[in-house]
């Protein structure tokens, strides 16, 4: 059984082609269905975000040949051209790999917390549509406890990498109670959405996005349960935040010193975070003078993203510790499951060699003979039958001189004899006995 990766991602491939192989939601669970027929896996799970698409099956595959026709068919591309933008990964390469990237070791932004959610996610919909029941199933368990790990081991997600995480992070540390605080965002581009995202993750208690075009700024207020207001009407709300973040493609300065001072004594100098993302500045140099003002500026936060990229990148070293602890746990696991068969073969054995003589014991007692009689004869045939063909077995073994398979008896019964001793003795009885493997059968009743 064959656990096998396809996969595309930031690394491998434009954005242009990421977008073209990206799964819309409301088509996955089709998808699933149609990919599983077509790619004839027993378990099927797909991963699509903005930076990645992943193919994970599970079965008896001899190659992702199947898996590229049927992405390429589903995405309306030809294989040829998708193929070169193409990663594969097989087995315990492929577990490792799935660990990692819910990690965020395989992310644009090292650790990003996002990813594991997103493959939580997937996981779920190919659960929810029947396509992972089996082995794949017992896969996604152990990488989510390996990832669990990683997060809560490593500092991998501890230190903010990325400008808008790191503005958040800042007015955390300065606001203990962020479900009273109000923010006001200038713009409403990409970076103030996660802005937005990001304040309300938090508990941020009210969200006001201002902007040049009041339709952009309800646009992005509708999203996240936020206010509404133009640029020009800063200045009339200004003095109700309590964090202040612009990023705007303004060519002069949005937020002056003298509107900032006038806020303030509205505010009875109650303090503001101020964040200035923008190049060139939205808010004006000497705003950062005044007392009880606290401004940042993208050099401010891009120092600080430095140190804990470099701090993300010595707990990924942890994280690689862990994930290859994952995979052997997941080795361990595939072997505890190999011998499962095994296991229940021996107990029917058994079983049905505990019926035969339980029977017999039975049918003698009713024919009148002596209890004491029928349990001495039940304990009799219970033993030589069990032992009758390991007994043979270990005779064969100590004649064609396999040594091991003695000492792993010793060690599953728990014998303390030596091995050369065992070995020598079953060559002497051997040499002695002609009626190889029988255990006084004739002596049962």
């Amino acid at each position: 059984m064959a656990l096998v990766i396809l996969g595309i991602n930031h690394r491998t491939a434009a954005l242009e082609t990421r977008e073209r192989v990206a799964f819309a939601p409301e088509l996955m669970i089709k998808a699933l269905h149609d990919g599983l027929v077509d790619i004839d896996g027993d378990d099927f799970a797909i991963l699509s975000t903005c930076n990645r698409t992943e193919l994970y099956v599970s079965g008896e595959l001899s190659s992702t040949g199947a898996m590229l026709e049927w992405l390429a068919k589903d995405r309306n591309l030809q294989a040829n051209d998708l193929e070169p933008a193409c990663y594969e990964y097989r087995d315990d390469a492929a577990v490792a790999h799935m660990m990692k990237v819910a990690s965020g070791l395989d992310s644009m932004v090292l650790g990003e917390p996002q990813i594991l959610g997103q493959m939580k996610s997937a996981f779920a919909v190919a659960e929810a549509a029947g396509t992972v029941t089996g082995p794949l199933h017992q896969v996604f368990q152990q990488v989510f406890a390996t990832a669990k790990r990683v997060r809560t081991e490593t500092a991998i997600g501890e230190n903010p990498v990325s400008v808008a995480y790191a503005a958040v992070s800042l007015a955390q540390q300065i606001f203990s109670r962020m479900k009273d605080v109000h923010a006001l965002l200038i713009g409403a581009g990409e970076t103030v959405e996660l802005l937005a995202r990001h304040l309300r993750e938090q508990g941020v208690g009210q969200i006001t996005v201002a902007n040049r075009t009041l339709s952009h700024a309800q646009e992005m207020a509708e999203k996240f349960s936020a206010d509404a207001i133009l640029l020009t009407d800063i200045h009339d709300k200004l003095h109700e935040a309590d964090v202040v973040i612009s990023s705007t493609a303004s060519q002069l300065p949005v937020l002056g010193k003298g509107a900032v001072e006038s806020a303030l004594k509205k505010r009875k100098h109650k303090p503001i975070f101020m964040v200035d993302i923008a190049v060139p500045r939205d808010i004006e140099p000497e705003v950062g003078q005044l007392d009880d003002i606290y401004l940042y500026t993208v050099d401010d936060l891009k120092s600080v993203i430095e140190v804990n990229l470099r701090q993300r990148e010595d707990a990924a070293d942890q994280a690689e510790v862990i994930i290859s602890e994952g995979v052997a746990s997941w080795q361990k696991q595939l072997r505890g499951q190999g011998v499962a068969s095994t296991i229940r073969a021996f107990r029917g054995t058994v079983g049905a060699v505990r019926d035969s003589e339980l029977d017999k014991a039975l049918s003698a007692l009713n024919q009148g003979q002596a209890p004491e009689q029928v349990l001495r004869q039940l304990a009799h045939g219970l033993t030589n039958k069990l032992l009758h063909t390991p007994t043979a077995n270990l005779k064969r073994a100590g004649e064609l001189g396999h040594h091991e398979h003695i000492r792993w008896t010793q060690e599953l019964f728990g014998l303390q004899e030596p091995v050369e001793q065992t070995a020598n003795k079953a060559a002497e009885h051997i040499s002695g006995n002609d009626n190889e493997g029988e255990i006084d059968e004739q002596e049962q009743p």
